[in-house]
């Protein structure tokens, strides 16, 4: 087993003084005797964190628009007219992806959702979120357009004058910083701890002790944590609650369920671009005409397929740190239908069952969610597993009825994946849009997404012909398993005919366990991980695993 050790200076390997939780605060130092996974100020490996020149909305926003009434910004400008938006479609910034502003899912995963029947009791609840809005990744394409836009207006590389709807690039200058949160991204944590507040608010005992939460020590990870925590428990929430940091940086060294493909290098080479190629393959398609649209405003630029896509992440990245985009205008609304493909297609290819590291990314948190509901701690080394902190009550609690863990977007589709969750395998092809299709990744995984998997008691067990009413059926108290991811229920029966086709989507607790037992086999993490094989076409891989060479033919 390929293991890459925690290592902690200030104790032994799964031996921490309980007492140290206790001793965290918002002005935790590295000087202090804490050891380094309680430290949050000063951050030991925040990454980048260049902030942006600050919106200015109130000078910027060209509201109100020809022909719409006025709506004030809630707080980002969204009311940009679309060329072929009509009545009641669905807004652009809801087609942004990953890149999408906080909303809850817009459409059911596939049932409805049901309140918590008369006598039944809500026992424990492990929220994974994503972190909030935020600037773009060092390098990313937005930041190569907007240098290429730069030099071509300066007289660098010649000496452009844009014309048409792209005239506003003459005077246009690149404001964002660099992976740290935008305001808004605080908000859309501060507002989900608020609302984890009133839904789960009586699981916290409230006694005087200090739950543990675990966050990584990126800068974007951390604040997300506190911030969250800040909506929960109130600006004093140190009082209640105590972070674990898990180190997070490119040597992976450190393990870390919560950006599991640090330990995992296949995820992050050739054999893993899938995605990356289907995405690209249907730019080529679903951007032609806007290509050759913004080819004629840029004269002498050579604006090609590549800058359109850059242009359109410019509208989600601007809109979320600035309050509002010219880049948003550009496109019609059937291009916008066709950015939300290319990201859905993407995740498919890089992170999730068309991947061969889909599965293995995400399986080290899927056996920590197993040992908090069986009740134990993790004594060996598995997957991405930190043993020195999971085999430790003080730093992975096995009791505790509120669990809040932080983490990014594509880990948790691969946490999703690793689940089994197959409902997301479906092959999408690379040439159209399927519209009816469950991978909507701005439905899944938008900036502050969470998947809340709720522990449910009732006293007998629950009749699944939920659209009947409640009714309970003969037998002995039952505890079922419920997951929302971001607000919708994720119907278990869809991918686990075990659970059975019921109208709420659980599944009895014993049943799902002994589904999820062979989970971490079937990720073949060691193969996954760092086993020598071939990359394939977007499409082959149907089961976030490699294909043995036996099984693949060109």
């Amino acid at each position: 087993m390929l293991y890459r050790s925690f290592a902690v200076a200030a104790v032994a390997a799964g031996v921490v003084d309980g007492s140290v939780v206790r001793r965290q605060s918002a002005s935790s130092s590295a000087s202090s005797n804490l050891p380094d996974y309680y430290v949050t100020k000063p951050e030991l490996l925040p990454g980048p964190t260049p902030t942006g020149v600050p919106a200015f909305l109130a000078e910027t926003n060209p509201a109100p628009f020809a022909g719409t009434t006025y709506i004030p910004p809630q707080p980002l400008e969204t009311q940009v007219p679309i060329s072929g938006q009509v009545g009641n479609d669905e807004s652009i910034y809801h087609y942004h992806g990953q890149l999408s502003h906080y909303f809850p899912a817009s459409s059911s995963f596939g049932v409805d959702e049901y309140p918590l029947p008369e006598n039944a009791s809500i026992v424990q609840l492990n929220m994974l979120s994503r972190h909030g809005s935020r600037y773009p990744t060092k390098g990313a394409g937005v930041e190569t357009l907007a240098n290429r836009i730069k030099n071509y207006t300066t007289g660098v590389s010649g000496d452009v004058t844009f014309t048409g709807k792209l005239s506003f690039l003459n005077g246009w200058k690149y404001k964002l910083g660099e992976e740290i949160l935008v305001p808004v991204g605080k908000q859309e944590l501060f507002d989900s701890g608020v609302l984890h507040q009133y839904m789960y608010g009586h699981l916290n005992p409230n006694n005087g002790t200090k739950i543990i939460a675990r966050t990584t020590t990126q800068d974007r990870m951390l604040m997300s944590a506190e911030y969250f925590m800040a909506g929960f428990f109130g600006l004093d929430w140190t009082s209640n609650a105590t972070l674990v940091l898990a180190r997070e940086n490119l040597t992976g060294t450190f393990n870390n369920t919560l950006a599991g493909y640090y330990n995992c290098p296949n995820s992050n080479k050739a054999v893993n671009l899938g995605g990356t190629n289907a995405t690209t393959k249907w730019a080529s398609i679903y951007l032609a005409n806007a290509t050759a649209r913004l080819h004629a405003d840029a004269p002498g630029f050579n604006w090609t397929v590549t800058d359109s896509y850059n242009a359109q992440s410019l509208c989600a990245y601007e809109t979320v740190a600035l309050g509002y985009s010219a880049f948003c205008g550009l496109f019609t609304y059937e291009e916008w239908e066709g950015y939300e493909y290319s990201v859905d297609i993407n995740f498919a290819g890089n992170n999730m069952f068309n991947s061969p590291t889909g599965r293995a990314v995400g399986v080290g948190y899927v056996q920590e969610i197993l040992a908090r509901l069986e009740h134990h701690v993790i004594t060996s080394p598995e997957a991405q597993i930190n043993v020195t902190l999971d085999n430790n009550t003080a730093t992975f609690p096995i009791n505790q009825s509120l669990n809040f863990d932080f983490s990014h977007d594509t880990n948790i589709a691969a946490i999703i994946t690793a689940f089994g969750f197959t409902q997301f395998a479906e092959v999408l092809p690379t040439d159209h849009i399927v519209r009816n299709r469950s991978l909507i990744v701005s439905h899944m995984e938008p900036f502050g997404a969470r998947l809340d998997i709720e522990v449910i008691n009732t006293p007998s067990p629950l009749s699944g012909d939920r659209c009947n009413g409640t009714v309970y059926e003969a037998g002995p108290p039952t505890t079922y398993v419920h997951f929302l991811l971001s607000q919708r229920t994720l119907p278990l029966g869809k991918s686990f005919p075990e659970c059975g086709d019921r109208d709420d989507g659980w599944c009895e607790l014993q049943t799902w366990l002994n589904l999820q037992s062979n989970k971490l086999a079937e990720a073949e993490y060691e193969y996954s991980c760092f086993g020598n094989y071939s990359a394939v076409p977007y499409g082959t891989i149907t089961n976030g695993v490699p294909l043995s060479n036996e099984t693949f033919t060109a």
